[in-house]
Parts: structure tokens; sequence; C-alpha cells
């Protein structure tokens, strides 16, 4: 009985103060002190507030106790790995790993740092990002700027070993800069970085997908890049699972040819899907360039998830991505097959308590249909 009453309070606790920081998010915190100021600025400042306030212990556990929502119903293993829940932070954002003391402690199943690449990678000329309110979406041409994977590794290792419950992906990606070469350097760069992530993460993302590089998109625009890339890979022994970022725009059977090549491969899982480049009937200025986030890519992302589901199945699992800003659509994510959901664009828009209304309301939804585990819905509608 006292277990039951102290986790009623408890639970009532954490929906009320959720409550309240979405009302200060929307009303005080977004427009006062988010954006009022330019995306770049408002991106680099969120950075700067996660590295400060990851040395205040007592500000983390008041995270935790008011935000952190827990659930038996979300627990799920994928890949062999063990998740509190199944949402992650795609990589993007956190590009140097800064932020996984705060996820950790506000409730998240994982976080994927970067995509970092074998070189220091300045990155794409600024600004970086542009704002879609109209759209719930960001113009996103940011081109990989990172610290390098020498220095991102590291950090991604030591986040994940002291986590309280939150895993820890890498995204690694071919540096984007002035010493780009031919085929044969890109896979060197991207095994540079698998050398330098194999066993030091809970899984590692190989990004063949971002829009916004000088050597534009080479390992997806052919299967048999795409070969020689995994040929490579394939030779370093890694024990954690590996998923692949895939990209958004490709039909059905240019998508398949490459999950083809990939089914012969060390992969286990697919991340779908890369920002969105379609921007036809989007009023959108001619010189912003980039690719879009957010609900752009919410329709083209869960079809290309149902289809892989309904024709591989099981060999791959799916990590779900784009558009995520209520438990509907999670639940519509999973119900289409993804057994892992990532966003970013929601935590700009909402702020960082959504990953709470997440997971309350994905919870309340899988009671409501009856399932007893996250796991029992995932490809349901597929």
């Amino acid at each position: 009985m006292t277990y039951v009453s102290e986790n009623f309070w408890h639970d009532a606790v954490n929906k009320a103060t959720t409550d309240l920081f979405t009302f200060g998010y929307k009303h005080i915190i977004k427009p006062h002190f988010v954006f009022n100021h330019t995306p770049d600025v408002a991106h680099s400042q969120m950075i700067e507030f996660c590295k400060v306030t990851r040395n205040i212990p007592p500000l983390m556990w008041l995270c935790r106790e008011m935000l952190d929502y827990t659930d038996p119903i979300l627990e799920t293993n994928v890949m062999g790995v063990d998740f509190a829940n199944p949402f992650g932070l795609s990589a993007g954002l956190d590009k140097d790993c800064e932020m996984p003391v705060l996820l950790d402690n506000v409730g998240f199943g994982f976080e994927t740092v970067g995509s970092t690449t074998s070189r220091p990678c300045p990155g794409n000329p600024r600004p970086w990002f542009h704002r879609l309110p109209e759209y719930d979406s960001m113009m996103v041409h940011v081109g990989l700027a990172n610290e390098g994977s020498a220095v991102v590794i590291p950090r991604a290792e030591n986040a994940w070993t002291k986590a309280k419950n939150m895993q820890v992906s890498v995204s690694i990606a071919r540096t984007n800069d002035d010493k780009t070469g031919d085929l044969d350097e890109g896979i060197e760069d991207y095994c540079i970085s698998m050398r330098r992530a194999a066993g030091r993460t809970a899984m590692v993302e190989v990004n063949i997908s971002c829009p916004n590089t000088m050597a534009g998109e080479p390992f997806n625009e052919s299967p048999e890049a795409l070969d020689k890339l995994f040929t490579e890979l394939d030779k370093i022994d890694r024990p954690q699972p590996t998923l692949v970022k895939m990209p958004l725009n490709k039909t059905w059977p240019e998508f398949k040819d490459l999950l083809d090549v990939l089914a012969e491969h060390n992969v286990q899982g697919l991340s779908i899907a890369n920002l969105q480049k379609d921007r036809t009937g989007m009023n959108i200025p001619r010189d912003w360039e980039g690719g879009l986030s957010g609900s752009p890519c919410y329709a083209a992302s869960n079809e290309h998830i149902r289809q892989v589901y309904r024709e591989y199945g099981d060999r791959f699992a799916i990590a779900g991505i784009g558009g995520v800003f209520t438990p509907k659509q999670a639940y519509e994510k999973i119900r289409s097959g993804s057994s892992l959901v990532m966003f970013i664009s929601a935590l700009m828009y909402r702020g960082p308590q959504q990953i709470t209304v997440l997971k309350r309301g994905l919870a309340e939804l899988l009671r409501k249909d009856g399932f007893e585990h996250v796991s029992e819905a995932v490809g349901i509608d597929a």
C-alpha cells in the first residue's frame, strides 16, 4: 500500500511539473530566451547551458525528480541493448557530446552523439539554421561541424559509462573539408572513426546520408560504393550493434537496392531517415540552403519504415526519425515498424520536458490498445 501511495504521488508530481515546464517553455523561455535570438546563437547558448548545468548535481537531481517519468511498459531490448524507453535524441544536435548528462537526467532512453568525423571539421559557412515554425521544421545546413572523432568518441564513452539509465550511441560520417578525396579516401575516413568507436558506446551509427557536404552522398547513390564501404567496415571488429543512417528522398526500388547490400554485411539496424530535401509546396526563401527537419519528414519516413518492416522483417531493427512531436506520432512510427524513435525538432519547439510528454502519452496509448510491452506494438500496422 505504501509503495502504491508513493508511486501515485511521484506520478502526480511528475505530471504537474511537466505541465508547468510545458507552460513555462511555451510562454516564457521560448519567446524571451530562445526565439529572440537567431537559431545559430540559440543553439550555441543551449550547448553552453548543458555544459554548465551538468556540473550542478542538485539541478540534475531536480530534473530527475521532476521530469523523469518511468514506466515498465516502455522498457525494451533492441539489437541486444536494454533501453529504459524507446526515445532518443537523433544525431545532428549534440555534435561534440556536451548534452548526455542533462538528457540522462530528464529521462531520454538514449542519445546519438555526432555525427563525428575522422578529422575536426569546421562545417559549412553560417548560418547553419533557419526556423520554419509554420512547418514545425528547421532548415539545417551545418555540414558536419564537430571536433573530430578522436575527441568526441572518448567523451561519448565516458558519458555512456557514467549514465544512470541512458544508452549512448555515436554517429560517424565522412569529413566535410577541403581534404576530401576519392571514394577510397572516404572509406578510410569512415574506417578511422569506426576503429575509434569499436566497443566504446552502446551502438554506432554510420551516416551515409548527410545532404550538406562537398563530397555529396556517394555511398547512398551507388549500391556498389556502399558495398565497398561496408566490406572494409566489416573488417573492423566491434561488439556493439551498427545502424546505418538512411536517406529520405529515395524511391522504394532505390532504397531497397541499398538495403539488399546492407543485409549482406555486419549491420543490425537502420535509422530512417535523414533530412527532407523536397521543398515542394513550401514557402521557403531560395537562398536558404540545407535540408528540412521535423514535420516535412514525417509521412515519407513512415512510409519507408512500413516498407522496410514488411519486406525485411526482423533482419533490421528500425529507429524511426522525423516529425515526432506528439505521443500519437511516436506511436504511429512504432506501429509502422520502429523499435526506437528519435527526434530533435520537438526538443527545440516544445522544450526539454517533451521527452516526458512523449513517454507518458505513449504508455497510455499502449495500455489503451491492450499491449503489455512496447515491443508488442512494433510493426502492428505494417
